[in-house]
């Protein structure tokens, strides 16, 4: 599944501290992603699957045993829950 940020998230970046707040436009209390959070939201880019966001990341972290993919399939949907993201299909 190829996901996409929404184009209806207000979006803030701290690039030093690796770290960005999100606000969904119908939300009233906003997100905020740090470290493997925020790396996977710069993922994120409507190209790469979900597959490539955690082959990216098993890479980085040298997770050799598989541990991180169900982790971050689980982040992912709820990114996805809380309207943050969309999948490619159903992008507007």
């Amino acid at each position: 599944m190829i996901y996409h940020h929404s184009t209806l998230v207000a979006e803030v970046r701290t690039e030093s501290t690796n770290r960005v707040a999100l606000l969904h436009l119908d939300a009233t209390q906003p997100v905020v992603l740090e470290g493997t959070a925020a790396t996977i939201w710069e993922l994120i880019d409507g190209r790469r699957d979900q597959s490539d966001v955690i082959a990216e990341l098993e890479a980085a972290f040298e997770d050799a045993a598989g541990e991180l993919a169900p982790q971050v399939e689980a982040f992912l949907a709820s990114l996805e829950a809380q309207r943050l993201i969309e999948t490619a299909a159903t992008a507007n």
